[in-house]
């Protein structure tokens, strides 16, 4: 009969320090939570045992366990889709901020559709849409936007939205990839190997998705509206004058806690 080795714990123990172990093993710097979390979301002892070994061979721990918390709220997050990251939360925040009463909104490259969701929970009465290039972000953000009372449409950018929202739009919200290409391999392996490369991408200096959003906000956002974006903080300045170059107005905004630089642009 073999022995579990004193370096490997036994993974037929289903207890909680067991799991904790093998995971710590594995790498996970917050082990314990990680353990409970997936203890939590296995319906039985089988599911168990397979959340954790796909948590040890690198999987993210939100497409584990199917979820992510994102502004106090449990986001739907399927195989492939990007996990939205605590530094976009920001982005929300400014959002709310600056969003009027019974806004509508936009959720560009919507991914899971959490900013959209997040917004519409902290705003009354939000007329909410959402698009995506991508089928699995799509269907995903179908469980997360249809529940907050919004519509996900499939398409690039702007494309699939009702031609209705031309001119009405108070909040475009864009989280657009922006990892220049070179870049990707550089990305924690959780993200490059599990997250769709669509939503990594942003071309050869990280800008290119966004240029063209902001190329076609004018003509969506309300004469009050505001368009939204996250980018990395070297790379602001840029961001800056792309949108200046569409006539647009900007700003940063920077939150030193979670480590955001967010772009707020306006038509005047």
């Amino acid at each position: 009969m073999s022995v579990p080795s004193l370096d490997q714990p036994d993974q037929s123990d289903q207890s909680e320090s067991a799991i904790v172990a093998r995971l710590r093993a594995a790498g996970c710097v917050f082990a314990e939570e990680e353990a409970e979390m997936i203890m939590s979301a296995a319906r039985n002892p089988a599911e168990l045992e397979e959340m954790v070994e796909r948590r040890v061979v690198g999987l993210p721990l939100e497409h584990v366990v199917g979820y992510a918390e994102f502004c106090g709220l449990r986001i739907a997050v399927d195989a492939e889709v990007f996990v939205p990251r605590r530094r976009t939360e920001a982005l929300v925040q400014e959002a709310v901020a600056l969003a009027p009463a019974r806004a509508v909104v936009v959720d560009l490259c919507c991914g899971s559709g959490a900013l959209g969701v997040a917004l519409a929970d902290r705003l009354d009465e939000v007329e909410l849409y959402a698009s995506d290039v991508d089928a699995a972000a799509v269907r995903c953000a179908r469980r997360n936007v249809t529940a907050a009372g919004g519509e996900v449409f499939e398409g690039d950018l702007f494309d699939p939205l009702p031609a209705g929202l031309k001119g009405r739009v108070d909040v475009l919200l864009s989280n657009v990839p922006y990892v220049p290409t070179v870049e990707i391999e550089l990305l924690p392996a959780e993200a490059r190997e599990y997250e769709a490369r669509v939503a990594l991408d942003g071309g050869v200096d990280g800008l290119e998705v966004l240029r063209r959003v902001v190329a076609g906000a004018a003509e969506w956002l309300a004469p009050d509206g505001i368009l939204l974006f996250e980018t990395s903080e070297r790379q602001a300045d840029e961001a800056v004058a792309a949108v200046a170059a569409t006539g647009l107005r900007a700003r940063i905004a920077t939150d030193d806690e979670l480590d955001a630089t967010v772009i707020i642009a306006s038509l005047s």
